[in-house]
């Protein structure tokens, strides 16, 4: 069965460009013009993945609402950012409302693929390896990999896929050191460092919002990150 890919993109020869694109890869394609009427449609079906436009008609942070509204929907929805928008501030802004990846409209089709491919091959290994094992626990951690869930002492934490599996990758081995190349090898994902960062960096705050004493992920300067064992 075809994945659907919903794209949310106010400018028609865009939206029709990605289309012909995704759809040549194999894509269920939907086209939306604007927030109100991708919502609509979300409410009554969502996709497997969103698309999305920072600014969408007359809404100048559109997306950045429609990250937020399905987020709170959907927390697990893999959303893409694909804008002009190509500053640090709007891709971290895009980055702590809740998107698995930030990438501006200058890059090439075949990478934007290539980003889409990756995301759902993270999918599909979540997928695989709960054939082995349902739940990983390391101290008041417990990862829920049936249902894609994070829990600290008993609080649920309220992670996006990309946060999740990152987690996932470094509570997997506790104590050993992941630089940002293996986390992102780890991952299936294509992050660039900053990116790395800026994901770690709103894993401890949602960690921390919960447990003030929370200390588990290690910075190892100049080289990468660990899991503290319990």
């Amino acid at each position: 069965m075809k994945r659907r890919i919903a794209v949310v993109e106010d400018e028609a020869a865009i939206r029709e460009n990605y289309r012909a694109v995704l759809t040549r890869y194999g894509y269920d394609v939907s086209l939306y013009s604007n927030r109100p009427t991708a919502m609509k449609a979300f409410r009554e079906q969502l996709p497997e993945l969103a698309i999305i436009d920072v600014g969408l008609e007359d809404e100048v942070e559109g997306g950045f609402e429609l990250c937020r509204e399905l987020r709170s929907m959907a927390p697990h929805l893999p959303i893409i950012f694909l804008t002009a928008r190509d500053s640090e501030f709007d891709a971290i802004s895009g980055l702590r409302l809740g998107a698995d990846d930030y990438l501006t409209k200058d890059i090439s089709l075949e990478h934007m693929v290539a980003r889409i491919v990756a995301l759902f091959r993270r999918i599909d290994s979540l997928k695989q390896s709960q054939q082995n094992s349902l739940q990983i626990v390391e101290g008041p951690l417990v990862l829920d990999l049936d249902r894609m869930t994070a829990v600290w002492n008993d609080a649920p934490v309220p992670l996006t896929l990309t946060e999740f599996w990152l987690v996932h990758a470094l509570a997997k081995h506790p104590g050993h050191v992941k630089n940002r190349q293996q986390l992102m090898d780890a991952a299936n994902v294509v992050l660039d460092d900053s990116t790395i960062t800026s994901h770690i960096k709103r894993i401890r705050k949602k960690f921390l919002k919960l447990d003030p004493a929370f200390t588990a992920i290690e910075t190892i300067y100049g080289f990468g990150y660990r899991w503290q064992p319990h």
